[in-house]
């Protein structure tokens, strides 16, 4: 059965904490509000995108991504695991993480790290635009849920992720290991939570 948590985020306007849960899954509520609400606030930002000439190099990079089939394969894989972050009524964000891969940094290469597959928040939760975010926090909270099952896990809260070019910046901030390119993975830039800076960041 999921577990859920009470957590906070931040009213985007304000500041102010707001009451929000985590949930060890993604049920058929989260997907229902993917389809139902997120792809058309997705579509109305992409269209608006468009209007204004912005290039697609620089639209959201995870416009693509189907969550009901990413959803899918976790039960089939004993290492899969899905979380979601809900507030308001509606689902603000999720993640799928992978618990079979190794680090590759120095310190602890070859260690067990839990692997962020995919992490993604609603698209009004987005600042793009220069619009202002309705809920600030979700993409911390999901990756403080990685780092919490790591350590659950037994594996100290290391966790490792590709970054969309458009999210490095934000895992540069939490303090991540940027180990660069990975030519296995579109290029795409590798990142590591270290056991020590998961503490630090948890705490």
């Amino acid at each position: 059965m999921a577990e859920t948590s009470a957590i906070f985020l931040q009213d985007g306007a304000g500041g102010n904490p707001v009451a929000a849960e985590l949930i060890d899954e993604i049920a058929d509520a989260h997907l229902l509000d993917w389809k139902a609400k997120w792809r058309p606030a997705l579509v109305d930002l992409l269209k608006e995108m468009n209007r204004l000439g912005i290039p697609r190099s620089s639209w959201p990079q995870s416009w693509h991504w189907e969550w009901d089939a990413k959803a899918a394969e976790i039960p089939q894989l004993l290492a899969f695991r899905g979380f979601a972050v809900t507030c308001g009524g509606e689902t603000q964000g999720l993640m799928r993480v992978d618990l079979t891969k190794s680090g590759r940094a120095a310190a602890h290469a070859g260690k067990p790290l839990v692997y962020i597959d995919y992490l993604e928040t609603a698209p009004w939760n987005w600042a793009e635009l220069s619009r202002t975010p309705r809920y600030k926090g979700v993409g911390m909270a999901l990756l403080a849920a990685a780092m919490a099952l790591s350590v659950e896990e037994g594996f100290g809260g290391r966790v490792g992720l590709h970054s969309l070019p458009q999210s490095e910046d934000f895992y540069r901030r939490r303090r991540m290991l940027d180990m660069g390119p990975d030519p296995a993975v579109q290029n795409l830039r590798y990142f590591e939570m270290p056991a020590d800076e998961a503490a630090a960041f948890l705490k």
